[in-house]
């Protein structure tokens, strides 16, 4: 056999080809309805033509794909076309392969022009087209770009549909974003020692930021690559959408891409909004549920602050409930309850503590202590008043110390149970007093020490000296300037504490109602035990320097 011979065609829906390297099938995709053969009628076809040893899977698996392209199924056979007359007929018989006529090409460019799809008609004739013919095709398409010459290789082998060419697809520009320089994620988590060791005090309720603190920075939208399509043209790309700046309270942009804090305090993060809140909300108690409380603000508990806790602000504290046996410290502190703790309870307050009542509690307060009920066996300290004149306004026990004034209704009680109380004296204030006399003393001789120095070395040319001596007589002389600015500030301060601790020595204590014996009592470091009752009485130091008991 030295020519291809087939039978069959594109309008029976199957072709066999007998070429001298084996048989091939054909099976035409279904398009115009039911198929008007099955296995058993290829398989008869076969063996008519003395086709006996083939690949029954292959040739199953060709007629279940229909794919339009030849599948080898069975070895070389010795056949004419006489033989495939006899077996089929004309009607049937094709003849030679270079006798059918092609299939014609039709390209297929969809309206963004980016694909060129190549597909058969097999209608006019089935014969495989070559790849000059589909270059010739795409050309008269106007297709110029993206042409794959290894999809058209593959494709010319079949008569199903393949791409032959594709556009460059544009690519989009990155939307802008917000790059937060915090993570609310660590909220509600404890914190790790160093021992990896959970602290449930410090559960990180918040985040807290600082002022000048950057909260976030904003990467700009950048510009789309453009494209192109099949037929030479570009394709504009989309550019990246912007962002606006997530600017919400207590926080400012700076530059155009950088959001920053402007107070200390808590950062909220509302998506679109960045803002920075001074304060802080407690719905409940502190205690084990929220752990120990630290923050740049200010606080509002609404209930209690729970023994072995801490609390400890910047700014204002506000607690509804009680402290018990707990350690709050803030610049004000006001406690609608009461202060207990079997004297562990502490509270601190850089200005004024406000309070109901008080017992066994340690109160020091940088201006005024005021009690609106009782105090105790406390230890109470005031840089300026205590003030207790509401209610039973009842000092009982423990040691009051104020640095102006003490007003209240009773001190002590009809058991005679001791209590000290103190007033013309701000311990806080004489210690520091005392350790600022301490260090300008100091540095005053450290001062002089180093001029003294200097007024020797001008004698001598010190460039004749080592290096490392020249250096360290110009440290020495860079030293001094700083050092004579702490030595003014240093005066400063000394000159208005001690006006302050002069005005104290005018501090009295006045009562409204009673002061029982056993009140142990100190007016400007002068001491007097109340040995009777007094009633309505101011307690003071009289001309001649003695404690003395006048009217209120």
């Amino acid at each position: 056999m030295s020519e291809n011979l087939i039978l069959g065609g594109p309008a029976s829906g199957y072709r066999y080809e007998f070429r001298s390297d084996g048989v091939y099938l054909t099976v035409y995709p279904n398009v115009d309805g039911e198929r008007l053969f099955e296995l058993s009628d290829m398989r008869q076809i076969l063996r008519d033509c003395k086709v006996m040893d083939y690949d029954v899977g292959m040739l199953s698996r060709t007629m279940r794909e229909a794919n339009g392209r030849p599948q080898k199924i069975a070895e070389p056979v010795e056949i004419t076309e006489k033989d495939l007359e006899a077996v089929t007929g004309d009607e049937q018989f094709a003849g030679r392969e270079e006798d059918e006529p092609y299939a014609r090409i039709i390209v297929e460019i969809p309206r963004d022009k980016m694909r060129a799809t190549i597909k058969y008609d097999t209608r006019q004739g089935a014969r495989l087209p070559t790849k000059d013919m589909v270059m010739a095709a795409l050309n008269e398409a106007g297709v110029v770009y993206g042409i794959d010459d290894e999809a058209i290789d593959r494709g010319i082998n079949g008569l199903t549909a393949f791409v032959a060419a594709e556009g460059l697809q544009p690519i989009s520009g990155e939307n802008a974003y917000i790059d937060r320089k915090f993570d609310l994620g660590i909220q509600g988590k404890p914190v790790l020692d160093e021992y990896d060791k959970v602290d449930y005090k410090d559960l990180n309720l918040f985040v807290l930021a600082k002022e000048n603190q950057t909260l976030a920075i904003r990467i700009p939208q950048t510009k789309g690559t453009p494209g192109k399509n099949i037929l030479g043209e570009p394709v504009p790309a989309q550019n990246g959408r912007p962002i606006p700046m997530p600017e919400g309270k207590n926080t400012k942009v700076v530059g155009e891409h950088r959001l920053i804090a402007t107070v200390n305090g808590q950062i909220v993060d509302k998506g679109s909004r960045i803002s920075v809140d001074p304060r802080l909300e407690i719905k409940g108690s502190v205690g084990v549920s929220t752990g120990d409380i630290e923050f740049d603000g200010t606080v509002k508990i609404t209930g209690d602050v729970e023994h072995g806790f801490k609390v400890k602000a910047t700014g204002d504290i506000e607690i509804k409930g009680s402290i018990n046996g707990a350690e709050v410290t803030g610049r004000n502190v006001y406690i609608s309850g009461g202060i207990t703790g079997a004297e562990r309870v502490k509270v601190f307050a850089e200005h004024d503590v406000r309070t109901a009542f008080a017992e066994n509690a340690l109160i020091e307060a940088g201006n005024d202590v005021y009690i609106s009920d009782i105090a105790l066996h406390s230890q109470i300290r005031a840089g300026k008043r205590i003030i207790m004149e509401d209610k039973h306004g009842q000092i009982t026990g423990g040691h009051a110390v104020a640095g102006s004034e003490i007003s209240v209704k009773v001190i002590g009680n009809s058991s005679f149970v001791v209590t000290k109380v103190s007033v013309g004296v701000d311990p806080n204030l004489q210690k520091e007093y005392q350790d600022l006399r301490k260090t300008y003393k100091e540095s005053k001789k450290r001062l002089t020490h180093i001029t003294q120095t200097l007024n020797t070395l001008s004698k001598i040319d010190i460039n004749k000296l080592p290096q490392t001596r020249i250096d360290s007589i110009n440290a020495l002389t860079r030293s001094q300037f700083p050092l004579a600015g702490q030595i003014k500030r240093d005066e400063k301060r000394i000159l208005e504490i001690e006006s302050l601790l002069a005005s104290m020595k005018n501090g009295r204590i006045k009562v409204s109602d009673t002061i029982y014996p056993g009140v142990r009592l100190s007016v400007n470091n002068i001491l007097k035990s109340i040995q009777s009752e007094y009633r309505h009485c101011t307690i003071y130091i009289n001309d001649e320097g003695e404690v003395d008991v006048g009217s209120y």
